[in-house]
């Protein structure tokens, strides 16, 4: 007998629990930095974080966007600002553009899944965008692939991992060395698709 959606999500939430709330942690699951998240860029202004959602995920936008600005953050919303259905490309596309043009230091998305919005942002030039459904997958975004702008899917995650995540996500610097190298390739290979 074949367990539904609704048995296997709450089998994920239970492990899920388990895993983060565990007193043992190895080093190698153990996130890269615990520290506060430096809010302040070069110019000593705060740091900027876009976010935009469609209406699958604009309830935990509502409650990220108040967990940034107890972080430091300034936060720069573009949407959606109610629960009626809209689409997710239009508020991908507005973070990501805010991203490449330097005027958010980092972007998050919030659709049902977070893949769709992924993929719009990754196609303006400049963002490296990446889906994070663990602690374990936002770190690697950013030490590997320096990511700028983070997606996450409201229907797949619960509001304390999506703040596990996105606290994680900040405080994770870029790993540099053989991942900068990578980086490079990614970046080489946009440009030779931009005219």
């Amino acid at each position: 007998m074949a367990a539904n959606d609704s048995e296997i999500h709450q089998i994920v939430e239970k492990v899920l629990d388990q895993v983060l709330s565990s007193p043992k942690q190895s080093a190698a699951s153990a996130p890269v930095a615990t520290s506060a998240p430096k809010t302040e860029s070069k110019s000593g202004s705060r740091k900027t974080v876009a976010v935009g959602a469609d209406h699958g995920g604009y309830e935990l936008k509502e409650i990220l966007k108040a967990d940034l600005n107890q972080l430091g953050f300034d936060v720069s919303d573009v949407g959606t600002h109610g629960k009626e259905s809209v689409d997710y490309p239009d508020f991908a596309h507005e973070v990501a553009k805010l991203v490449s043009s330097g005027k958010a230091w980092r972007g998050i998305v919030i659709d049902g899944a977070g893949i769709g919005s992924c993929i719009v942002a990754n196609k303006v030039p400049g963002v490296r965008a990446g889906m994070a459904y663990d602690v374990s997958s936002a770190i690697n975004s950013r030490e590997h692939n320096d990511t700028n702008v983070l997606t996450l899917g409201a229907g797949l995650i619960g509001t304390n991992l999506a703040k596990q995540i996105v606290k994680t996500w900040l405080t994770t610097e870029f790993g540099g060395d053989r991942h900068a190298r990578r980086v490079d390739k990614i970046k080489l290979i946009e440009k030779q698709y931009l005219k």
